[in-house]
């Protein structure tokens, strides 16, 4: 007799959480009890991951008296500051929950909206991503440089990257273990989670305030970020180069034709001298923002044949949901401290 195909309205999964930090020893301090009750109210089994990205405040301390108090914490020390994409992908590679959360710690992502990605997960969606319904917190200038990078990014891309979606999303396994098959070092997260595909849907949010402190992300670390973006999901500029070279080149044989013309037909000889050096100062300008162009993308590929880790990790406290995987496959002799087997000579 067949059994019926389980559902996942009637799956409990278990729920891993990622947090990257930067300089947020007062944030985690506050937020991590709080976010800890409303995910232990979700699932049975629980693990919040905190990635320290080189804080270089407290949080080294703040974590490991937390961890002390909360065995569902993790917490992942970085060697150095790596940046949140490298921090994110360290968390999200250190997940073991059958579904994974990723906020952000600076108190921004609402903990309540939460039941309510899980419920949509529950319905079928692989991916549940929150999306800003405004941008209050930021200036007019990041808000319009915001709108031209997504219309830039998702220019003729088939890959369309969802506007004013950022990091906070739910996840499913199967989409978690995808990410984690992506190889490449010079990585722009929203893309990545845009280009794996699955079964997504979207939910509206208001970013609360931040909790404390300020904002360790920029206009020029955005600006980064976006230029990163555009260079790993768009050849648009490498299109735009060759449209105007065209362009130009159409332009200079039209003014060529032109000149011969004017001097076979009215006799009247052209003074070249003012037109020859502003050609030759346009299309050295040409010339240098094309090779500009072209040296970014090239050197992204240095970086990706380098082969360089994306992170490292000096020091991990706790074990989240990875100990009931080792108690499973080791047996308990295993699991126990045992003393070193002393060294015979050779």
């Amino acid at each position: 007799m067949m059994q019926p195909m389980l559902t996942r309205s009637s799956l409990h999964p278990s729920l891993s959480c990622v947090i990257p930090a930067f300089n947020e020893a007062i944030n985690l301090a506050t937020l991590l009890p709080e976010f800890l009750a409303t995910l232990k109210q979700l699932s049975s089994q629980v693990e919040l991951i905190v990635v320290d990205d080189g804080s270089r405040d407290n949080t080294l301390h703040v974590m490991q008296r937390l961890c002390q108090n909360h065995p569902e914490l993790v917490y992942l020390k970085l060697s150095r500051n790596f940046g949140k994409e490298p921090a994110l992908t360290a968390g999200i590679e250190a997940a073991h929950g059958d579904v994974v959360l990723l906020m952000d710690a600076d108190g921004q992502h609402p903990i309540s909206l939460v039941p309510a990605m899980l419920a949509q997960w529950r319905n079928g969606a692989d991916v549940v991503y929150a999306v800003r319904k405004t941008r209050h917190d930021q200036s007019g200038l990041q808000i319009k440089l915001t709108g031209w990078f997504y219309k830039l990014v998702n220019m003729g891309n088939r890959v369309k990257i969802p506007a004013n979606a950022g990091d906070f999303r739910l996840m499913d396994r199967k989409v978690v273990t995808a990410l984690n098959r992506l190889p490449e070092r010079n990585r722009f997260m929203k893309g990545l989670y845009a280009w794996v595909g699955f079964n997504s849907t979207a939910i509206d949010y208001e970013p609360l305030p931040r909790a404390d402190g300020h904002s360790n992300f920029g206009l020029l670390g955005s600006l980064s970020l976006a230029f990163t973006g555009i260079l790993a999901f768009s050849i648009a500029p490498l299109r735009a180069l060759t449209v105007s070279g065209f362009v130009l080149s159409m332009l200079a044989l039209s003014y060529g034709l032109w000149v011969v013309g004017e001097y076979f037909i009215t006799g009247i000889a052209v003074p070249g001298y003012a037109t020859i050096v502003v050609g030759m100062m346009f299309f050295s300008g040409i010339q240098l923002l094309s090779i500009g162009i072209l040296a970014e993308y090239v050197g992204r590929i240095y970086e990706e044949v380098k082969q360089r880790p994306n992170y490292l990790v000096s020091q991990r406290v706790g074990a989240g949901l990875a100990l009931p995987a080792l108690e499973a496959m080791l047996p308990e002799a295993a699991l126990t401290d045992a003393a070193p087997s002393p060294v015979r000579p050779v």
